[in-house]
């Protein structure tokens, strides 16, 4: 029976990968910082016939990420399919003398993802077969502060990742989704009505469509052809551009704090 394990697997994007990949077949260990959370989406997928393994976990802190990574390379319980959704927006101006939630965002979003892709890695390695799939963004193309250059770093990381696992059987897939509708903007505090409607999608499609590439070993996974098309523009585009379209998108975020 094949394993998938999901971080931040309780709510948003990651809670879509659950659900679908629990009717797919899979059983699961879903990885998240909230006990009653877990519980309630082990219940929730327990309801499906399948099995569910949960470990409370914080993604910040070493000590829990060394034992989601025990649990990837567990030989005795593998895991065929690793999903780091775990993250969070940093909406913290980059000169901000409180770099709290850069460190945050460092430990969740890039030291997390490079350890437990390692991990997986070592786990799948032995028998021929596995897959990663590492939760990038959109945003990792433009320049929207340390969020866009956290995503930017997990994209090129899962790249450099798939060259030196080509051949062995084991996939990395950096997913590159743009604007969900989840919750994660309303926690972040992130204004979102600016937004054209035409940009907004929703996670089921864009989960089956990352699996879909997922499958077919593809390593840059940008769910709709309109993204496609944007971020096509936004690889081609003078920077000069890049940065005026992501000072647009940034008007609404705090000032930044001078002392």
């Amino acid at each position: 029976m094949a394993v998938a394990l999901v971080t931040g697997g309780t709510s948003g994007i990651g809670a879509a990968f659950a659900r679908i990949l629990a009717a797919r077949g899979y059983d699961l260990v879903l990885v998240a910082r909230t006990a009653s959370r877990l519980e309630d989406m082990a219940t929730e997928i327990r309801a499906m016939g399948r099995t569910v393994e949960i470990l409370q976990a914080d993604l910040a802190d070493r000590a829990d990420v060394s034992k989601v990574a025990a649990r990837l390379e567990d030989p005795d319980n593998p895991i065929d399919l690793l999903v780091n959704n775990a993250g969070f927006s940093v909406h913290t101006s980059l000169i901000d003398p409180d770099v709290g939630a850069h460190d945050r965002g460092f430990e969740v979003m890039c030291r997390a993802v490079l350890v437990l892709s390692g991990a997986a890695a070592r786990g799948m390695l032995p028998r021929g077969t596995g897959a990663i799939l590492n939760v990038s963004s959109t945003a990792g193309f433009i320049t929207l502060g340390s969020y866009s250059a956290i995503k930017a770093w997990v994209t090129s990381f899962s790249e450099g990742l798939s060259i030196e696992l080509k051949g062995t059987g084991v996939t990395v897939t950096a997913l590159c989704p743009g604007w969900v509708h989840t919750e994660f903007h309303e926690r972040a505090g992130v204004t979102t009505s600016s937004i054209p409607n035409f940009l907004w999608i929703d996670a089921e499609p864009l989960v089956k469509a990352a699996l879909k590439d997922v499958e077919r070993g593809k390593v840059i996974s940008i769910p709709t052809v309109r993204y496609r098309a944007l971020i096509w523009l936004a690889r081609h585009a003078p920077k000069s551009a890049i940065r005026k379209i992501s000072g647009s998108i940034s008007s609404s975020r705090r000032k930044p704090v001078v002392q």
